[in-house]
């Protein structure tokens, strides 16, 4: 495969396509999904951490079964891939489940679990608000960097749509630490800096109400993994 043109934005050289033929050909399990990453020796206990700071980012925000959280009645995930976070994660907090995963193999074990509703087997890309429903918490991890910039804000403006008054959208991604955005051309995807997380969440119309970092990812023998951080957003007012 040829080497990206550094002279192009990083984002105008993903090709969905070549994102989906990726995961097409990758392995029904966790540690596909995550890359391999969980294989590697000392590296496990990533699954685990990964839930626990999601789980405690959203009791921050209110939201969970214990000391006075609540759950909410009805969640979307946005590229679940084999529902790793949806059951792990979303079927704790919330009666009901939407996932939007492209690879439908991914999501044969969730069409007839309990507490998942609908599985619409496209790209976040091309996904439409179903004018029925509506959410209280819309989660999206590890996928939108398969989308371009504009196709970010507009899937997000469509999010928007899609959400309760009182709803929240979160964001949970990894961060470039290469001083720029950097595209890797394996999966087709895109990896971004904070500052541009930021700047596209502002042209979609959201405001931050919380932020953090993921903590708690092992290390060994010096290597670890980018840093991850969590946005909860909302409408701007």
């Amino acid at each position: 495969m040829a080497a990206p043109d550094a002279t192009l934005p990083p984002d105008s050289l993903i090709n969905n396509e070549d994102s989906i033929k990726y995961w097409e050909a990758a392995g029904v399990d966790a540690n596909s999904m995550l890359g391999g990453v969980p294989a590697v020796q000392g590296f496990y206990g990533v699954l685990r951490m990964d839930l626990q700071g999601s789980r405690t980012f959203l009791a921050r925000l209110g939201i969970g079964i214990k000391n006075g959280r609540h759950p909410v009645v009805s969640a979307l995930e946005g590229g679940a891939g084999i529902g790793r976070v949806t059951e792990g994660l979303l079927l704790k907090v919330a009666e009901q489940i939407d996932v939007i995963e492209p690879v439908v193999k991914f999501t044969t074990a969730l069409q007839n679990k309990p507490g998942v509703r609908n599985v619409f087997n496209v790209g976040l890309q091309d996904w439409q608000p179903t004018k029925e429903i509506s959410y209280d918490l819309i989660w999206v991890q590890w996928c939108v960097g398969h989308l371009t910039d504009v196709q970010l804000a507009e899937f997000l403006v469509r999010c928007q749509e899609a959400l309760n008054p009182d709803g929240i959208i979160v964001i949970k991604e990894n961060l470039s630490t290469m001083g720029s955005d950097f595209f890797d051309n394996r999966d087709s995807s895109v990896t971004r800096e904070d500052t541009k997380f930021q700047s596209l969440f502002a042209q979609a119309n959201l405001r931050i109400i919380a932020t953090e970092m993921q903590r708690g990812f092992p290390e060994n023998l010096g290597r670890r993994l980018l840093p991850v951080r969590m946005y909860a957003l909302k409408p701007k007012s």
